[in-house]
């Protein structure tokens, strides 16, 4: 399965704390749309869905959260907790963010503009395609 844990390197000192990301230092491509998920209900899950073309980066930024991974055949579950760790995820591998914490806020990078034609939003359909591969 096509998915890292990455280390988002922060600086700091008595001030406070700073962690960009770049490009080849720690993120895997160029950035071509960043968006969060903030505010999510108590039993919300967010995602669902696979996606063709784009890799993703995500950070929780506040709070916590837990990603479903799967690639058509095993699922992993990671949990993010720390704005210091991101994970990144590949092309088409299915996902599910859920589990929320209070105020949480997960920060998403994404490889390239929003396109909904990329988008597998049932999953026997994205078992369907993956396993042709």
């Amino acid at each position: 399965m096509n998915y890292k844990i990455l280390d988002m390197k922060f600086h700091g000192d008595a001030r406070g704390h700073l962690i960009s990301a770049q490009k080849d230092v720690n993120c895997p491509f160029d950035i071509k749309r960043i968006f969060y998920i903030f505010d999510t209900k108590p039993g919300v899950a967010r995602g669902a869905h696979a996606n063709r073309n784009s890799e993703f980066l995500l950070i929780a930024i506040n709070g916590s959260c837990k990603v479903k991974i799967d690639d058509g055949t095993k699922t992993e579950i990671v949990s993010l907790d720390s704005p210091s760790k991101g994970l990144y995820l590949d092309k088409m591998l299915w996902k599910e963010m859920y589990n929320f914490s209070y105020n949480a806020m997960l920060l998403v990078l994404a490889s390239t503009l929003y396109d909904e034609t990329e988008y597998i939003r049932n999953y026997n359909d994205y078992v369907k395609e993956v396993s042709k591969k």
